[in-house]
């Protein structure tokens, strides 16, 4: 798993652009380029001088990372369009100063910099200390380009190795939604947390390893919000509902999924709005297709739930997903984005009446040649 060919791309997308020099310092235009996958639980490293940064130089690529944080790429530096360069973080023979150590690292290949035109950057991203490294070599025979959120349409098409590691996270998601359901029905007098730690525990037995999870285990009397959020100590009553929204993170990648379970037997109104979520989802399913537009998408999902007599939920209607949770194209109001196969997106109608009950459904779907493909296989049914 090289991402060689994200990288062609993005070659080709620069020189077509007539930029021959660029810095990527966005963590996820890094991710994309390399595959770095970064620990997410345990938040920026902070033996770095910055995040993991890429340098492109005329179809070359060189990855610039603290050392404790090479492994997982540790292959590239055998790779004909790559290169990796690392720089001490932790050490007991010096002070620790990740900047100073990314600085002596940097510089010579600043400096050896000898490509024409503008050097592009990600600027948005890009730190005081990187700024400050840019002036010093660069600057006098150079212009800068902004070129932050070029990657952006790139990264929603996705590659054969980036579908693969997609499908290896929702098959995480869909092992953590049936340990919810079982948690769940049945389960009267168990806290939101207690259901959470259940999910989590089967996911990571059954990856053998940790894996980050997010987004939300809420318990339908949750008050004033209860669309989404953190698992806490409220109790599942016997009549209530949960919804229960997983992402996982693995190989840099996010997945995405969503149901709704129950604790009992759910009332009439709870199996009504089940239902007309899981129509609408199916109905959404079958609006994915290539030069479908993600602005119509949502207003055609959203009037189905007007049509069944709820309140157009407040939400994106889908997003795409990838090396973070939500990409392009999102599938909301505003956005014209035109579909394209092997993009990949999440489909999530729901309607919520906070403080009593509410229900939200959510599949992952692959747009195909002449559709979609399912990528999730999780059990959204009714008890």
């Amino acid at each position: 798993m090289n991402h060689s060919e994200q990288r062609q791309r993005t070659h080709e997308l620069l020189q077509q652009k007539g930029i021959h020099r660029a810095l990527f310092t966005n963590i996820c235009s890094v991710k994309w380029l390399t595959g770095f996958a970064p620990a997410v639980q345990l938040g920026p490293n902070y033996f770095a001088g910055a995040p993991p940064l890429v340098w492109y130089e005329s179809g070359h690529f060189t990855v610039v990372v603290q050392e404790g944080q090479a492994g997982s790429i540790s292959h590239l530096a055998t790779l004909d369009d790559c290169d990796l360069l690392t720089y001490a973080g932790y050490t007991i023979e010096q002070p620790i100063h990740g900047a100073d150590r990314l600085r002596e690292a940097l510089v010579p290949l600043l400096r050896k910099s000898d490509g024409p035109g503008a050097i592009g950057v990600e600027e948005q991203d890009t730190t005081l200390l990187l700024s400050q490294l840019l002036d010093h070599t660069l600057i006098h025979r150079a212009p800068l380009t902004p070129i932050d959120r070029w990657l952006v349409p790139l990264r929603a098409v996705k590659s054969a190795e980036e579908i693969q590691k997609l499908r290896d996270n929702f098959a995480l998601t869909d092992i953590g939604h049936a340990a919810a359901r079982r948690a769940i029905q049945g389960g009267a007098g168990k806290r939101e947390i207690d259901v959470w730690t259940e999910i989590h525990s089967a996911i990571q037995q059954a990856a053998g390893q940790r894996v980050p999870l997010g987004n939300d285990c809420v318990v339908g009397y949750r008050s004033p919000n209860n669309i989404g959020g953190w698992p806490g100590d409220l109790v599942i009553r016997e009549q209530d509902n949960v919804i229960v929204d997983l992402s996982t993170v693995r190989h840099g990648y996010w997945s995405d999924s969503c149901a709704t379970y129950y604790a009992g037997e759910p009332t009439a109104e709870q199996r009504k709005l089940h239902k007309t979520c899981e129509q609408a989802l199916d109905y959404a399913i079958s609006l994915i297709k290539p030069g479908a537009v993600a602005k119509e998408i949502d207003q055609n999902v959203r009037q189905f739930m007007r049509d069944a007599g709820y309140a157009v939920y407040p939400h994106h209607t889908g997003h795409g997903v990838g090396v973070t949770g939500h990409e392009e194209p999102r599938i909301v109001p505003y956005n014209e984005w035109v579909l394209a196969p092997n993009m990949v997106i999440l489909l999530e109608p729901g309607a919520y009446f906070p403080g009593e009950y509410g229900a939200r459904l959510e599949d992952a779907v692959l747009v195909t040649a002449d559709g979609a493909e399912v990528l999730t296989k999780h059990d959204k049914s009714l008890p």
